[in-house]
């Protein structure tokens, strides 16, 4: 197969973007590359918020609308019609944060059913998402990932957490809609991944239903990785996995730091690519066993699934193996799969505005950080636009 040639088709990933919208895509990266403005921006714009100044209309129509879906499920579904016309799936995701109250906890509960339901009658979304912390409090998850014992109350406040977990994936399953957790800071993710091995124990009894996250900047995933098919087959359950890279190194290195350990972060982006890499071709070597969510921007670790899938004689549209990517990043990856017949979900983040801020300011900082990033979208985008001649 000639790989290489796939993701250069701008025509095909840009596709679903008039041209005004190819414009704001290019000046928003434009400015999302100047790391000063990045950082006056991201001030600027939590005091307006702050401030109830009259700027949500602005946010919404640039940063809001290119990173996200809509303000609720609804608002989502023109965009979800749209890009599964072209093949691409979406995963709903609830992007509001740092929320810390059993009233929120169980509003966000609410509102992942409701997404399944959602989802339930749409086959353009096969898949729902969650954070741990948002069903329940971070502290908790800390405490026990330390095995430190829990107060009464405490205890009572973690079965809540758990019965969560539990509604959540039990409605998952009826419906047959795959749900993935995601994964956080390291000292909390004990806790929440010895409870999402009891829920795959439980709901992963035919198939892969519910999906925990592998971030594979940390050293120790693919011995955990490893240890979870072990104990899979011993149970005679499947597993679901997605896979990343990471999104928390510079608070998990500073953390390690001040506390003086031995930071959980592999030591380079090389080990942390070979990581990911290692994990992709030992779960392609077990799909019989699990399936596989690869959460990537990386056009070679795209390419290596791909080419793994080939010589594993695994058909394009396996349902055990998804591509996926952020909604507003990467479109000339996950549309162009799509066109090849993978199947390819794009992370789509939806809420009331002025709440999924935290969301936009990581993506934009992030798009600052991650080397070369920025720059790719704007070479591409650039490209496109010669090509429909507006330059």
């Amino acid at each position: 197969m000639n790989t290489n040639l796939i993701f250069n088709n701008t025509e095909i990933a840009f596709s679903l973007k008039s041209d005004s919208q190819l414009e704001r895509a290019y000046f928003l990266f434009k400015m999302i590359s100047i790391e000063p403005l990045v950082r006056i921006g991201t001030v600027a714009t939590n005091f307006a918020l702050k401030a109830h100044l009259p700027v949500e209309g602005l946010i919404r129509s640039t940063v809001f609308d290119h990173f996200c879906g809509g303000v609720n499920e609804d608002d989502c579904l023109t965009v979800i019609n749209n890009m599964y016309e072209k093949g691409v799936s979406s995963v709903l995701d609830y992007s509001v944060e740092g929320k810390e109250s059993e009233i929120e906890f169980d509003a966000a509960m609410k509102k992942l059913l409701k997404i399944i339901e959602f989802a339930k009658n749409l086959n353009a979304i096969p898949i729902a998402v969650f954070k741990p912390s948002a069903f329940g409090r971070f502290y908790l998850y800390e405490k026990l990932s330390k095995g430190d014992a829990l107060s009464e109350k405490e205890q009572e406040e973690w079965l809540r957490v758990v019965t969560r977990f539990d509604t959540v994936c039990a409605k998952a399953k009826a419906y047959d809609v795959a749900v993935l957790i995601d994964a956080e800071e390291s000292w909390m993710q004990d806790a929440a991944d010895n409870l999402v091995t009891q829920l795959m124990v439980r709901y992963n009894t035919e198939k892969p239903i519910v999906y925990n996250t592998l971030q594979m900047y940390r050293h120790d995933r693919m011995l955990f990785l490893e240890a979870e098919h072990a104990k899979a087959k011993a149970g005679n359950y499947y597993l679901g996995f997605k896979l990343v890279r990471g999104a928390y190194m510079e608070k998990e290195n500073d953390r390690a730091e001040d506390k003086g350990y031995i930071s959980p972060i592999c030591v380079s982006k090389a080990a942390t690519d070979q990581n990911f890499n290692t994990a992709l071709n030992y779960m392609l070597e077990n799909l019989d066993d699990m399936s596989v969510f690869a959460g990537t921007h990386n056009e070679d670790s795209s390419y290596l699934l791909m080419e793994l899938m080939e010589k594993n004689g695994i058909a394009n549209n396996d349902a055990r193996v998804w591509f996926g990517q952020l909604y507003g990043m990467s479109d000339h990856i996950s549309f162009n799969l799509a066109n090849e017949g993978y199947n390819v979900a794009k992370y789509m983040p939806f809420g009331p505005v002025k709440d999924v801020m935290p969301y936009l300011i990581r993506r934009a900082e992030e798009n600052t950080s991650v080397a070369g990033q920025t720059g790719r979208e704007l070479a591409l985008l650039s490209k496109e636009k010669k090509r429909r001649k507006l330059l």
